[in-house]
């Protein structure tokens, strides 16, 4: 039944308990006396049994015999169990109880036999191993019931087994208060979860009453998922309210929390397009302020660069400082001079006889070749620049790369998509940004419907 190396670990742990079987086989669980006796006559010189098992002969000490008494009544295992640990019968085992307990067990007496062995004259150490008895018993049922608790979180509601009780909502408390109410008193459950008893029959009446939000939460799943799940709970509560909808902020967080809506941002890796100074530098003429009171007053411009599995893709647009819009943008696979000065060309087509807008860039080399220098020239255009190396100083079009990427890129796995599509996908995004994609610093409106708010298309 048992293999060397257990029948070696229970001969060593009987040596370095004085030769104390029973803690041997407490700590262990396994063999019984009888088994033990024959493992350390043939393993320990000099050792000399004792007769063990169903022998009237054998002595026990005090100790020894209390052990045996409050294993039986905590009951971990059952009595036949616990005589063959101990190398005695069911018996003797009683006879022992009786001799240290009385006649009958505390958790069986009736109340009058109870009134009779309190008035009986007991010895304090009797008294004393009763006390233990019960609190043992008592320390038992505790953590039988956290146990089934724990088992019942991770079956029902999905929780881990090391989940703190405390982190529970009211309302998984009450799910586990419903699964274990059959083996276990209501008032202790409600103890050992910490819950109150009408926060327990508020969320009974509630769970009997189903889901109010359940229409809500699939139209929140919809907005999320339809914006690139890109929309945090104010945004999506704004949508909802876009719509006509009524609910709180707080509900909206919840139900999304609940769904497992969670927005996913990552740390976007910035290109670097800077040659040298091929050029001669121009002032930081924005310096930092983003602000502007109207369209086309300043505009943000850099280059982005995307890697997928069919090669690498550049976007060069340009940020109107107004309102976020992406007044033009160019894609490419190359981040050459055709590609900022194609965008440029569309941006000058569309302004008007009387804007002479402040073009702000970082220094990179697209920025500073004769080509770029020129249609600057021509339409008198302001040209400004950030400071060597330093993005804060076009920190609002790095913003616009951060959620584009975090948006649209990040989430997916590009490992089958072409060039084109990819292409594709950036320009639909982009459309949608201008168009439909709301913003909180714009009363939760997209910058299209802004302008046409304002009269300003």
């Amino acid at each position: 039944m048992y293999s060397y190396e257990e029948r070696l670990k229970a001969v060593e742990l009987y040596i370095k308990y004085n030769n104390n079987s029973a803690a041997v086989i407490r700590e262990l669980g396994y063999p019984n006396r009888y088994t033990l006796s024959l493992w350390l006559q043939e393993d320990v010189e000099g050792y000399h049994t004792r007769p063990i098992a169903k022998s009237s002969k054998a002595v026990y000490t005090e100790d020894e015999k209390k052990e045996a008494v409050i294993h039986t009544e905590i009951r971990e295992k059952s009595v036949n169990d616990i005589a063959e640990d101990y190398g005695v019968t069911r018996v003797t085992l009683y006879k022992w109880k009786e001799e240290l307990l009385g006649s009958e067990s505390e958790c069986t007496m009736k109340k009058q036999d109870q009134d009779t062995i309190t008035n009986r004259s007991t010895s304090e150490e009797t008294d004393q191993l009763k006390q233990e008895v019960e609190r043992l018993r008592k320390e038992v049922y505790r953590l039988q019931l956290e146990k089934d608790i724990l088992e019942k979180a991770a079956q029902i509601i999905k929780k881990e087994k090391g989940i703190n009780l405390n982190e529970l909502t009211n309302k998984e408390k009450t799910i586990l208060i419903d699964a274990l109410k059959e083996k276990y008193p209501l008032k202790k459950l409600l103890i050992e979860l910490k819950i109150s008893k009408s926060s327990y029959f508020y969320q009974e009446n509630a769970m009997k009453l189903g889901d109010k939000y359940s229409e809500l939460r699939i139209r929140i799943a919809n907005i999320f998922n339809s914006n690139y799940q890109s929309y945090g709970y104010r945004r999506v509560h704004a949508q909802l309210k876009k719509e006509g909808i009524s609910v709180s902020e707080k509900a909206v967080l919840r139900l999304m929390k609940e769904e497992g809506l969670i927005v996913i941002t990552t740390k976007e890796k910035k290109h670097s397009s800077y040659k040298g100074e091929i050029s001669p530098e121009v002032d930081n003429i924005v310096n930092r302020d983003f602000h502007s009171e109207k369209p086309n007053e300043i505009l943000l411009t850099d280059i982005t660069e995307f890697s997928i599995s069919a090669g690498k893709v550049y976007l060069s647009p340009m940020i109107d400082c107004f309102d976020g819009f992406v007044t033009s943008w160019s894609i490419g696979t190359s981040p050459n001079a055709e590609l900022v000065n194609s965008m440029l060309d569309t941006v000058i087509a569309n302004l008007k006889e009387d804007e002479r807008s402040i073009i702000h860039s970082d220094r990179g080399c697209h920025y500073r070749w004769p080509g770029w220098i020129q249609r600057m020239d021509d339409n008198d255009l302001i040209r400004s620049m950030s400071k060597k190396g330093c993005s804060p100083d076009n920190s609002a079009c790095e913003g616009f790369f951060g959620r584009l990427k975090n948006e649209m890129f990040y989430k997916r796995d590009w490992k089958d998509v072409t060039i084109d599509g990819f292409i594709k996908i950036v320009n639909d995004y982009i459309e949608w940004y201008n168009t439909k994609r709301i913003k909180q610093s714009l009363g939760y409106k997209s910058p299209m419907e802004y302008r046409k708010e304002l009269g300003l298309n």
